[in-house]
């Protein structure tokens, strides 16, 4: 079953071949985790030192739980293209659900003893 997307576009024209990469990065995530609720994207064009940078915001709805990704962009070339933009923000969403689901799953380590007096 598809995920419930919305794609928003703040100080840009909205594109149909952005929004179908970021469907294509929606998929992706989740093929990586299938309980996936609702997925809101916000894609902003920013002006920072005369130059054109993207800031991608993710917001997934999970079972209990919601990820979020709001990265100001770096001040480098790099975050011109908004095909980077958006792959480094999808890079930490699928970090952030994989942190979730080891956690979900009981794998996350409990550190108890790690402010210990040694």
């Amino acid at each position: 079953m598809p995920i419930p997307l919305q794609v928003t576009f703040h100080h840009m024209e909205p594109s149909a071949t952005v929004e179908r990469l970021i469907r294509e990065k929606v998929e992706k995530l989740d093929q990586f985790y299938d309980r996936i609720a609702n997925c809101q994207i916000v894609v902003e064009a920013l002006t920072l030192h005369a130059r054109k940078h993207y800031r991608v915001h993710i917001d997934l709805k999970v079972p209990r739980a919601e990820i979020v990704v709001n990265r100001d962009p770096p001040i480098s070339d790099e975050h011109n293209d908004l095909a980077i933009a958006l792959r480094d923000s999808f890079d930490a969403a699928r970090r952030q659900l994989e942190d979730y689901a080891r956690q979900q799953r009981g794998e996350v380590k409990s550190h108890e003893n790690a402010h210990a007096p040694l």
